[in-house]
């Protein structure tokens, strides 16, 4: 073992004349020390506001998503009061529903959650597109987007969710 590690060493014996620092090393090291100190409480600061703004927008996130809870909630409350609701409501749900439907796409997009724009007749982009049936169809040409199943959705460039297409071919 290192006598000057020894407990003893602080008591009896000088350190070694390597482990002594000069006083500007010194200084230079109380100055570094309090430098990381005034970091260290500048990042506890910074980590605090930035979960204090990711708390604020989960929390708008939610208020705005209990907006749609509260519109289907109205809807099904109708139905289950209303077993044989009057023709006029039939008559109006498209309308409600596309109401509903609106507003969650709103909540998406200030997200910048955004669906991705196919049309039926173009060329697959399989980067966008993914294809789950193909159908004979001899009036459209090879590869063609004859329907789309179910929409897809990107966050900015990345894509969230590939569009469910089905293409035509050749009889």
């Amino acid at each position: 073992m290192l006598s000057f590690l020894s407990p003893l060493w602080f008591k009896s014996e000088s350190p070694p004349s390597h482990l002594l620092l000069t006083l500007e090393q010194r200084n230079q090291l109380e100055q570094e020390l309090k430098n990381l100190k005034k970091e260290n409480v500048e990042l506890q600061q910074a980590l605090r506001e930035k979960t204090a703004q990711a708390t604020a927008k989960n929390e708008d996130l939610f208020l705005e998503l209990l907006e749609v809870v509260d519109a289907l909630e109205t809807l099904l409350g109708y139905l289950e009061k209303n077993p044989d609701p009057q023709p006029g409501f039939f008559q109006r749900l498209p309308k409600s529903l596309g109401a509903v439907h609106r507003k969650f796409l709103s909540v998406l997009g200030k997200r910048q959650v955004l669906p991705i724009e196919l049309q039926e007749g173009m060329e697959p982009d399989f980067k966008l597109c993914r294809v789950v049936d193909r159908e004979v169809r001899n009036d459209w040409r090879e590869q063609r987007i004859t329907k789309i199943i179910r929409r897809g959705f990107r966050l900015e460039e990345k894509i969230l969710r590939s569009t469910e297409v089905i293409t035509s071919k050749p009889d």
